[in-house]
């Protein structure tokens, strides 16, 4: 490129439009020595021809004032990054990390998972009917209905709503939720208030059943569940019907957040994979009748502009497939709102006449399902709003004439965008054919004993939300966020939630201890403001990070010095020794919080503990032990699952387990031979055998990386070293793993569990 500008009587610098691109334009001018006289910068948001003409008519030069924004930032996050690092690896465990964005998001996790534990479940009753729009069948649907909720399946679930909505729309029923009593709004919080309302409901309660919810928590621990029938001849009539039409908009087109939350929640897909499949889409593919292609826009990106020409060309393709009731008159427009730089267009088609039918037979599953979703993303913005039918129905009735049941059910007039994006109505309230004055009867009238529930965990999705909505990262950086926070052990899933672990905890309140003002949501927004200044020319960036530097050295150096280690740190439990009767207090370790003796270490009592603090039980698998035959239990390393002995410390025998926690057989250690290192200039390689055979790998990993292929290498050399390696591995025989009945067992293998309750520990008094 040097050379090429060196000849060139111009050089147009056409990267990013953001502070990001503009730092790389002028990295690129410093790079090639290029000088303000033969350099121009030109930008444009869309790859199109019309933008890149327009840009190149208005050449610029390079905007310092952005760059210096831009270096700011970076600075910023190098010296958080680079400084705390540190800190984390000499007051909690090493090979930890901290960042100014990563940290944040951690924190989010951590404190929402505070924000659970603290919470207080409040009980609430609610008051569902059920009523069949011909009164003489009440009674006989009401057996039926009864019959058919009470019915599970192989898991022990009942009938799923679309299931149950489906039966009563099939016998002209519905189900209402009862809303007003004597024409006063019903509230109730305990069980008392629905016992004195029984008989002007046409109910009988025979039995109030009272048990112990071992998943609840607090109140929500004991719960009430009430038996009772419904009297079928009880009155109750339609009092009221109210029909209103409503529209809905369609969404706006992807950015990469929004991209990613979709993905998460519809197809499944992480944020990293998401990312990985919407770059190969990205780079193209060669499409039968077409080319090489690129089939989407630039992935990463948080604008919701779109190229006027794939509008027009989106327009004309939903008009000729659609018809024009399903093209709004002008084009729908996208506002990007927030602190969006717009540096790309949102993530749509390259091409919208490519639908992914088209597509289905060059796509792999996952690259089509992806596709599927950008795409009729992005057609069904361009189409007009979808028209619902609401409707509301009061029901009034009972011994009295004071019951006020309520139901809503809605029918789609025209659905517009839906036509493409797609609608699933199924378990949507679907009411019989009603009028007022029409008299219904009730099949069943059932109390339901509630509790308020604490704010969700975040999912994958959810966070990268709460990331955009606060400023907290870039589109590109999401993705790597997470990931960072999970590679770290910070927090892992459950289910599709994302939890804190005990190493998560303890460095976020590390690091929110000793940095408050930093490690913040709102710090991120502030850093932002000042950018913005940097970039308008009314801040220096220089002082900028004087302004932070300055009280953050301090705090540093503060916390270097009177930070205590997390090993060191205990907190009381409520249980006693099982050994010598003292109290058990919980301490950190290298694997997270566990159960210790306060007597430690003239007492050397331990147990694990589950996620709630109780202690653990024990798994045993039939995985033998590979040095003195015992059974096996699962434990957690630093490095994740693995078995040991079960007699350790005693027996420190232990088997190894993949990623997908099965067996890894154990292997001779590398062979070292003389090879120079190609990326490092060491003179030492190691050779290994691996499933494909033998390979060579720098002896100084993991600082050195680098690899010498097998192939090419001389049959005579090859040889040679297939002996050697083979004399070494008779010279370091491995232990054959076998099970505990003394079979074999085979790479790979899924080691057999079984959980084992330790004998609780009392607790204290």
């Amino acid at each position: 490129l040097r050379k090429l500008a060196k000849d060139a009587p111009m050089v147009y610098l056409a990267t990013d439009l953001d502070r990001e691109g503009e730092a790389i334009a002028w990295h690129i001018a410093e790079a090639l020595k290029l000088t303000d006289e033969n350099t121009e910068r030109v930008v444009f948001n869309e790859i199109t021809k019309s933008a890149i003409q327009e840009a190149f008519k208005h050449p610029r030069k390079v905007n310092m004032d952005m760059v210096n924004a831009q270096q700011a930032r970076r600075i910023l996050d190098r010296i958080v990054g680079y400084q705390v690092s540190p800190l984390l690896w000499k007051k909690v465990a090493g090979g930890l990390s901290a960042g100014r964005v990563q940290s944040v998001a951690l924190r989010l996790v951590v404190e929402r998972e505070r924000e659970i534990d603290a919470f207080d479940p409040q009980e609430y009753w609610r008051i569902e009917g059920v009523f069949s729009a011909d009164v003489a069948l009440a009674d006989t649907l009401g057996q039926l209905w009864d019959e058919f909720v009470s019915q599970t399946d192989e898991k022990g679930n009942g009938p799923t709503k679309v299931a149950r909505q489906k039966w009563l729309s099939d016998h002209d029923a519905f189900s209402a939720e009862l809303s007003q009593v004597g024409g006063e709004k019903f509230a109730a919080d305990n069980a008392d208030v629905i016992t004195k309302l029984s008989e002007s409901l046409g109910l009988t309660i025979s039995n109030v059943v009272e048990y112990e919810d071992p998943k609840g928590r607090k109140a929500a621990k004991f719960r009430k569940r009430m038996v009772c029938t419904v009297d079928p001849t009880t009155s109750y009539a339609i009092s009221g019907m109210k029909e209103k039409e409503t529209k809905r908009k369609p969404y706006a087109p992807f950015t990469t957040a929004a991209l990613q939350q979709a993905a998460s929640s519809f197809l499944g897909m992480s944020p990293r994979r998401t990312m990985r499949i919407a770059q190969s889409l990205y780079e193209g593919m060669d499409v039968p009748g077409v080319g090489t292609v690129g089939l989407i826009t630039y992935m990463r990106t948080d604008s919701r502009h779109l190229s006027a020409e794939a509008v027009s060309a989106c327009r004309q393709m939903i008009d000729k497939k659609f018809g024009d009731t399903y093209l709004p008159e002008k084009p729908n427009v996208y506002s990007s709102g927030g602190r969006a730089q717009e540096a790309h267009e949102a993530i749509r088609p390259t091409d919208a006449n490519l639908s992914p039918a088209d597509l289905k037979s060059t796509l792999s599953e996952e690259q089509y399902r992806l596709y599927d979703l950008i795409w009729r993303r992005f057609v069904s913005c361009q189409m007009t709003p979808a028209i619902w039918s609401n409707t509301e129905v009061l029901i009034t009735g009972g011994t009295d004439d004071a019951i006020t049941f309520r139901t809503t059910g809605r029918r789609l007039v025209f659905d517009g965008y839906l036509r493409v994006a797609g609608v699933n109505t199924d378990g949507d309230p679907i009411l019989p054919a009603l009028e007022v004055g029409q008299p219904v009867g009730p099949m069943q009238v059932k109390p339901l004993q509630l509790f308020t529930q604490p704010p969700a965990r975040y999912t994958e999705a959810s966070l990268v939300k709460a990331l955009e909505s606060e400023s907290i990262g870039r589109p590109s950086t999401y993705a790597a966020i997470l990931q960072t926070i999970m590679d770290r052990n910070y927090v892992d899933r459950e289910g599709r939630a994302l939890r804190p672990t005990d190493l998560g905890v303890v460095v976020c309140d590390k690091l929110t201890e000793a940095f408050p003002d930093i490690f913040q949501v709102k710090f991120t927004a502030h850093m932002e403001d000042d950018l913005d200044k940097v970039e308008d020319a009314t801040m220096d960036w220089v002082a900028v990070l004087h302004e932070f530097y300055g009280p953050f050295k301090a705090r540093l150096d503060v916390a270097a010095e009177n930070m205590t280690h997390a090993k060191a740190e205990t907190q009381p439990s409520d249980y006693d020794c099982p050994q010598c009767g003292a109290k058990m207090e919980y301490r950190f370790g290298k694997n997270g919080k566990f159960l210790s003796c306060t007597k430690y270490p003239d007492c050397k009592a331990a147990m694990p503990i589950d996620r709630d603090g109780n202690p653990a039980g024990i798994q045993t698998t039939d995985v033998a032990c590979p040095l003195c035959g015992s059974a096996t239990v699962l434990r957690k390393g630093r490095f994740g699952p693995f078995l040991s002995c079960a007699d350790y410390p005693e027996c420190k025998g232990i088997v190894k387990l993949d990623k997908k926690g099965n067996v890894k057989l154990p292997s001779a250690p590398p062979l070292g031979i003389d090879m120079p290192c190609e990326k490092c200039g060491g003179d030492t390689m190691n050779l290994r055998r691996g499933k494909r055979g033998p390979w060579i790998s720098c002896a100084k990993y993991p600082k050195c990386r680098g690899r010498a292929a097998w192939k090419p290498l001389e049959d005579e050399q090859k040889k040679k070293l297939e002996a050697e390696l083979e004399a070494h591995e008779d010279a370091n025989p491995q232990p054959a793993i076998k099970s505990i009945t003394g079979e074999l067992l085979p790479e790979g293998h899924t080691p057999v569990i079984t959980e084992e309750k330790p004998a609780t520990p009392p607790k204290a008094k």
